[in-house]
């Protein structure tokens, strides 16, 4: 678990030292969606890094911090089964570096540690509608979800 804690922890200010002592060389990164080609056009990192290591790790954290002034970064619930499997929950405040938009945003955390005790998958979530809308720059969205009928305009 302190593995996973640390990797947590380091992501506000990225160390590549400890990022590499932490990851396997080999180790999946799957940032906020399997494959988005959309949400890739706004956050690069956005998708799945297959068997690409501590580079992965050190690419999203740095671009996040290029992206958003980060605010505090808070860990609610840790679990683990024993084996290996960990998850984790919380909430974090950004604010958008462009448009200067701040917001509070829940985040979850999957991760799978291997017997020589590095992570080797690494699964980030979070609530990408509310901090892709701090990019949010004018104009109006139209939103046509309910099957029932109706659609919700911001």
């Amino acid at each position: 678990m302190n593995t996973f804690l640390q990797i947590l922890n380091v992501q506000p200010n990225p160390d590549p030292d400890l990022i590499k002592s932490l990851v396997a060389f080999d180790a999946t990164y799957v940032s906020l969606t399997e494959d988005n080609p959309d949400l890739h056009r706004i956050l690069p990192w956005a998708g799945t890094r297959y068997r690409v290591g501590p580079q992965a790790f050190l690419d999203t954290f740095t671009r996040v911090g290029l992206w958003w002034t980060r605010g505090p970064f808070n860990i609610e619930s840790v679990f683990s089964d024993g084996a290996g499997n960990l998850t984790a929950w919380g909430n974090f405040v950004i604010t958008s570096n462009t448009m200067g938009k701040t917001l509070t945003a829940p985040w979850s955390c999957r991760a799978e540690i291997n017997v020589d005790g590095l992570i080797s998958y690494f699964q980030y979530m979070e609530d990408t509608f509310a901090t892709t809308s701090t990019f949010w720059a004018e104009g109006k969205k139209q939103f046509c979800a309910n099957p029932f009928g109706g659609c919700v305009w911001f």
